[in-house]
């Protein structure tokens, strides 16, 4: 089954464990292991990708047995786009879906129109506007 937008299991691991992370509300740590279960991913997976992100700023680690990771900002300081670019690297837009420049483009006029572009517009938008507190009952 194709898709029109899609994401790495990284990211959505990333998004989804910091989203765990701000719903904790600073009461705690969570370990590699619940956002595993919670994700239903690779405890080496998350490990990994949660290292990456608390090598950018976005977490504490805490070592030993009852240790995990805490946000190190504050849920409203952080956007979707920020983690994505943390794990994936800058999300550029594109106007062709298939990456091709206008001027090798056989047809001179992308048969997509500009639906490409306004697509990816929207969802880089959604990402830069999102913030980890819109998904707490009581933002900060």
């Amino acid at each position: 089954m194709s898709k029109l937008i899609s994401m790495s299991e990284a990211v959505s691991i990333g998004l989804h464990g910091m989203v765990l992370l701000a719903k904790q509300g600073g009461k705690g740590s969570i370990n590699v292991q619940d956002i595993a279960s919670a994700t239903q991913s690779s405890r080496h997976h998350v490990a990994k990708i949660m290292q990456r992100l608390a090598k950018e700023g976005f977490l504490l680690s805490q070592r030993g047995p009852t240790g995990g990771f805490i946000l190190n900002k504050k849920p409203s300081a952080i956007t979707l786009l920020d983690i994505w670019e943390a794990i994936e690297g800058k999300l550029v837009i594109n106007s062709c879906p298939l990456d091709k420049d206008k001027k090798i483009c056989s047809f001179g006029n992308c048969i997509m129109d500009t639906i490409a572009l306004r697509i990816s517009g929207q969802f880089k938008e959604y990402l830069q506007n999102t913030t980890l507190a819109s998904f707490l009952k009581n933002a900060d």
